[in-house]
């Protein structure tokens, strides 16, 4: 970073700049306005624009629309499937400048190394990554993870330069009821930070969430639900991930009133729909489209975000900002044409020369060997809980099913669209494997499984065949985690995630390769869900409303407690 004097001298034009873009126009994101001059950067900071400059170095962006590099609010890196430096790769050259990420996929498989790895690797990105500390490892108290994080363990990775705050703190009963262990956490950031995870809380709950000190939340699903948290002084973040999409029902109550207030995130989104569609760009361009005025999306894309976590450096193109810089062929096309992270081009020379981090969490998958026997349902009722996939959303219904007993067993039934659903324990603490119902997968032969599991990160298992199913989990351990595809005795497809079972060695482009083939054997399984292996991961999560599965059995998420 340069120094103030020299700062200074370079936005009077004592000096010439380091760098000048010339040519282009400035679109102001406090006014509206599209304001003509060049563009002066000294080191990593703007410090001249609506003026003519000298530069060291000058870059054309003659007939480019300029506007601030753009910041997710809240994503899992690790649910990109590939390492930071990917995903770095993989978003940076479509605008993305900040990503302020929750490393609590890994943490919740190896702990606080996992924390620490993503710390670490902020240190060499391109683009600025942000490391919240995982508040919730694990989410609750039902289910198996490989590791418990209390607030004494986060305390001591406290103080690195990646930090804003606490991440999404998912445990929101353990809120609104006093939680001894979320009060500890909540304390320790008192003051600063704290990102929200409250799906559906409303009234008085939502009160009692927010009086916590819980400024941010990414999981409202309905614009009713939105506004009332708008109103109860929470930014909203609108999500658009490869499973959880919210953005065209929160569209309409993005406007230019509300635009300080309301942000983007993708949460969980995979190089096949970063590849295919795109990032926060396609939020951008799609919101556009919507008939979201263009200064509303782009505030919430950059300006309203920086200032919701506290990035007072970030989020517009005026002197004295961190010159992180997106110029775009039109506003409408939200098409990158050049990107700057902190005054750096984003390209290829860039990728090449940061510094790296070695891999963690190798051979973390150690779940015991199953057979077909292990998935059968034993009962002694036939009425049957039942989950409900909602496409394009982590909630699901609770639904309520008679299924006969066979044998000692409930069956998969095809024909009535209700697959077979397992969890299965695989940090080699105690084995655990639960059974269940899903409907909504449309899945009519075969078996998938995945260490992509939210958020313990066991494996999930889904299909109609016992054999298959068991196929596909123990393939896993011997890939070292990932997604695998079985029907008919073999494996079909598969893509290896080794680190920690959650994230490939591989490029981006490999890993798009194989979702294209993982997305193509599950169709031929009969499998109708768009994003089928996400959607898979979800149903585990035990604090998204309405009924989960975990390793320790079905999960009443209303009533917060496990279905005898």
């Amino acid at each position: 970073m340069a120094d103030i004097e020299q700062r200074i001298a370079q936005g009077r034009g004592d000096e010439p700049a380091d760098l000048v873009l010339r040519g282009g126009r400035v679109y102001d994101l406090m006014t509206g306005e599209m304001l003509d001059g060049d563009v002066a950067i000294c080191g990593d900071t703007i410090v001249g624009i609506c003026e003519s400059y000298e530069g060291r170095e000058v870059i054309d962006v003659s007939g480019l629309t300029l506007v601030p590099g753009f910041i997710d609010t809240h994503l899992h890196v690790e649910s990109s499937l590939v390492t930071p430096f990917e995903f770095d790769r993989c978003v940076a050259p479509r605008g993305v400048t900040t990503a302020i990420c929750d490393p609590h996929e890994i943490a919740n498989v190896i702990g606080l190394d996992g924390i620490r790895y993503f710390q670490s690797a902020s240190e060499y990105t391109v683009m600025d990554l942000r490391v919240q500390l995982s508040s919730c490892v694990p989410s609750t108290d039902m289910e198996t993870s490989g590791a418990e994080l209390s607030h004494e363990d986060l305390r001591r990775c406290m103080g690195h330069a990646s930090g804003i705050g606490l991440a999404e703190v998912m445990n929101y009963p353990g809120v609104i009821h006093r939680d001894p262990g979320m009060m500890a956490k909540l304390r320790l950031i008192e003051g600063g930070h704290a990102d929200g995870h409250c799906p559906l809380l409303l009234g008085r709950d939502l009160n009692a969430y927010v009086a916590a000190g819980i400024r941010t939340e990414h999981e409202a699903t309905t614009a009713d639900e939105a506004l009332e948290k708008l109103r109860k002084g929470m930014r909203v973040l609108i999500r658009e991930g490869s499973v959880s999409k919210d953005l065209h029902a929160l569209q309409p109550l993005l406007t230019e009133r509300t635009s300080p207030y309301m942000c983007l995130c993708t949460d969980d989104r995979n190089p096949l729909d970063i590849g295919e569609e795109g990032h926060l760009d396609h939020m951008i361009r799609t919101l556009i489209a919507l008939g979201t005025p263009p200064l509303a999306a782009y505030r919430a894309a950059s300006l309203s975000a920086a200032e919701a976590f506290g990035l007072k450096d970030r989020g517009m193109i005026a002197p004295g900002y961190r010159a992180d810089v997106v110029a775009l062929g039109s506003l409408e096309a939200c098409d990158a044409q050049l990107v700057l992270c902190g005054g750096q081009v984003v390209d290829e020379d860039a990728f090449a020369a940061r510094g790296t981090v070695a891999p963690v969490g190798r051979g973390s998958v150690r779940a015991p060997r199953v057979t077909p026997e292990s998935f059968r349902a034993r009962a002694n009722r036939a009425e049957t809980d039942v989950i409900g996939i909602r496409d394009g959303q982590i909630l699901t219904d609770h639904l309520h099913e008679t299924i006969e007993i066979d044998e000692g067993d409930k069956r998969p039934d095809p024909s009535r669209d209700l697959a077979r659903i397992a969890v299965i324990e695989r940090h080699g603490r105690n084995g655990n494997i639960a059974t269940g119902f899903v409907r909504g997968f449309g899945i009519r032969k075969g078996g998938i499984a995945s260490t992509v599991c939210h958020d313990h990160h066991n494996i999930a298992c889904v299909g109609i065949d016992y054999a298959d199913m068991a196929l596909a989990a123990n393939r896993l351990g011997e890939i070292e985690g990932g997604f695998v595809v079985a029907a008919d005795g073999a494996v079909v497809a598969e893509l290896p995630l080794p680190v920690a079972g959650l994230m490939s060695l591989e490029s981006f482009e490999d890993v798009h390769a194989r979702l294209v083939e993982l997305q193509a054997a599950a169709k031929g399984l009969g499998v109708t869900l768009a994003e089928p292996f996400l959607q898979l991961a979800f149903l585990a999560l035990p604090v998204i409303p309405a009924l989960k599965i975990t390793d320790r059995g079905m999960v009443d998420v209303t009533r917060f407690e496990i279905i005898p």
